[in-house]
């Protein structure tokens, strides 16, 4: 359910969702009030003729009780919740996704067209017929096929002599939700890369956030899958860890054969120098034929991927614009399930559909102590204001005469304060532009609860209404700011992190591109088996603006 103030008294309790992964709560001691309409059916779309009901604002206490007005038919061609067939027109994404799905069971893939503008950038055709390769794969080696159960058994053994039809990536749920969705993405990519099968462990909460992407097989992990308990316990100290491994003498000879079952890749941001081979060609190799690697990593890993010579060809025919990785594998991969676009659509219209522009400001501070503080705010306001996203006020003489303009601004944060003072300020006192400056905040739940279910489908939601925006504005390493832009393919404006308690000036800059960046990438030369800087190398692999030692994907223009 959405919730919104009735009015601008701060006193109104306004329930709360988060801005990192981070999302939304009851307190049973505090009143709440609500305007929701009602979520489709489970199967995610109503059946011909159905109403849609619309509700007022409702007193909730441990239990919700919901009071109906006036219901409100939604028109579409097919059905009474479907979108007209001119507006759907590219809900496939120029190829991008595949057909064979049934619509009712994650209406996101097929209405997600209607929010958005027309991709800037369209697929390679090389990538596209990548994806159909990949979805054959899938249904031929997915969970409990026969290829699949063949190559299980070699976990059981411990070992394996012979080569296998299907080779697998296990994906292990670990970390925020923002990391989770960065990570799943470069996961992904490395299968495309290396043939293998990619099977994601649900965790507490994957199923409930987001949609099957693959046609008629399920990319989960079965739960009888044999290594599914350890998945807490791997580390780099664990006997199938690859870096350890790599330690270990019994491996150090010139065949580089690994006879296990399966390895542990460990690519969390404490990997050491001999994990961060994993980067290296030579050891690929050595990866290539163990049926099943594990990996655990809270990093976006893909910009070093791109400088890896086996893999440098193939990348730049997936992606001629450098800069369209994650937002072509986001659109491809991460739906939202039936209940969260819900949350997202009904936010949406009642809050943004209307206004002439959508501005999101993504809020993430990392200071210690009990905020909101001024100088965040001090810096919000100057960068909204000195990159003309967001207009001066008069705070001296009334301006009678309104534009027809008007502006919602979408504020993601743990913290009321910020909203508050935003909104307060353009509710107490008039633009010198005339434009109504409409002023949101979904949620603010004081702290992060990534272990809480619905808190995670309420950040999710808060991530994909920010994509949704027309302009962002989003805060320096944060990854739930990184899946907004890269989603939304925006360039953000990024705030500069305060140090010492003070605002930066300036306050904000462009963001080179909208890929997301990786905050721990190895600096090592494969080849001269010694340390380099690896945001020097080629063109399109460049240091973020946010922090100085991670990498990003760029394009250069010049090449284009």
């Amino acid at each position: 359910m959405k919730r919104f103030r009735r009015n601008p008294d701060e006193n109104d309790p306004v329930t709360n969702l988060d801005p990192d992964g981070e999302g939304l709560f009851l307190r049973d001691q505090e009143r709440k009030f609500s305007v929701v309409l009602q979520d489709p059916p489970s199967d995610g779309v109503l059946e011909s003729g159905q109403d849609v009901r619309s509700f007022d604002v409702l007193e909730s206490s441990k239990e919700e009780r919901v009071l109906e007005v006036k219901p409100q038919k939604v028109v579409g061609p097919d059905n009474d919740y479907a979108p007209s067939v001119e507006a759907r027109k590219d809900e496939l994404l120029s190829g991008l996704l595949a057909v064979g799905h049934h619509e009712r069971s994650c209406v996101s893939r097929y209405q997600s067209v209607l929010y958005r503008k027309e991709l800037l950038h369209k697929p390679s055709p090389h990538l596209i017929s990548r994806l159909r390769s990949y979805e054959a794969l899938h249904k031929r080696c997915g969970p409990y096929t026969e290829s699949y159960n063949k190559t299980l058994e070699m976990l059981k053994t411990k070992h394996h002599l012979e080569s296998t039809d299907c080779n697998y990536l296990v994906w292990i749920s670990f970390s925020g939700l923002g990391n989770r969705i960065l990570t799943l993405a470069s996961a992904f990519l490395y299968a495309l890369l290396t043939n293998r099968v990619l099977l994601v462990d649900p965790g507490a909460d994957m199923v409930d956030l987001f949609c099957e992407p693959f046609p008629e097989v399920s990319w989960f992990l079965p739960p009888d899958f044999p290594l599914k308990s350890q998945f807490n316990s791997f580390d780099q100290k664990s006997p199938h860890c690859y870096g350890r491994i790599l330690k270990n003498s019994t491996f150090a000879n010139s065949s580089r054969l690994i006879s296990s079952s399966f390895v542990y890749l460990h690519l969390v941001h404490d990997y050491d120098d001999q994990d961060k081979l994993f980067f290296c060609d030579e050891d690929q190799t050595s990866l290539q034929k163990v049926p099943w690697l594990i990996m655990k990593t809270d990093n976006y890993f893909v910009p070093s991927l791109f400088l890896m010579p086996s893999f440098e060809q193939e990348l730049s025919n997936l992606f001629p614009r450098k800069e369209t990785v994650f937002h072509f594998l986001g659109r491809y991969l991460f739906h939202p399930t039936n209940p969260v676009w819900g949350l997202i659509t009904r936010y949406y219209h009642a809050y943004l559909a209307k206004a002439d522009e959508r501005i999101g400001i993504q809020i993430r501070v990392f200071d210690t102590g009990t905020g909101p503080f001024q100088h965040v705010l001090d810096q919000i306001i100057a960068c909204a204001l000195k990159e003309d996203l967001l207009p001066k006020v008069s705070r001296e003489k009334p301006i009678i005469n309104q534009s027809q303009k008007s502006k919602a601004v979408l504020i993601t944060s743990l913290s009321a304060g910020y909203f508050e003072r935003v909104r307060d300020l353009y509710w107490e006192h008039p633009t010198v532009t005339g434009e109504v400056i409409s002023v949101y905040q979904p949620s603010h739940e004081e702290y992060q609860q990534t272990e809480k279910r619905f808190h995670n489908r309420k950040a999710w939601a808060e991530m994909y209404l920010l994509s949704l925006t027309d302009v962002l504005v989003t805060s320096s390493w944060s990854t739930f700011g990184y899946v907004a832009q890269s989603l939304g393919g925006l360039k953000p404006w990024i705030l500069y992190k305060p140090e010492n308690q003070s605002a930066p000036d300036p306050a904000c800059h462009r963001a080179m591109s909208m890929e997301p960046c990786f905050h721990a990438p190895p600096f090592y030369d494969c080849k001269a088996k010694r340390g380099i800087d690896t945001g020097a190398l080629v063109p399109h692999v460049r240091h973020c603006e946010d922090m100085s030692w991670g990498l990003k994907l760029v394009d250069n223009e010049s090449e284009l």
